[in-house]
């Protein structure tokens, strides 16, 4: 199944330099490890804002809760999730 998500992070002003370092350094190790099993196919940053549009290729609902929610980002971030079917018109289908 494919999901359409987009990402809005909301860091707290006063987080400690080295706690965000750290926080940062393991978003990207999860998420890249996500991206490498082909569970997080594509993600682009949005320009302007500290926020991303990705899809998503999981088996439910219930195993993209449980990536996301495994983030490390994930308590300071507003999510948006928009399930994805096939379109009639797509030629590739």
């Amino acid at each position: 199944m494919l999901f359409h998500v987009r990402m809005d992070v909301r860091l707290p002003a006063d987080l400690d330099p080295g706690e965000r370092d750290a926080l940062l350094a393991r978003e990207k190790a999860y998420s890249q490890e996500l991206q490498r099993d082909g569970r997080w196919p594509h993600i682009w940053r949005i320009a302007g804002e500290y926020a991303n549009f990705s899809v998503f290729d999981v088996e439910s609902g219930d195993e993209l809760h449980q990536l996301i929610s495994g983030l490390p980002l994930f308590p300071y971030m507003d999510i948006h999730v928009t399930p994805l079917a096939t379109h009639p018109s797509d030629i590739r289908a």
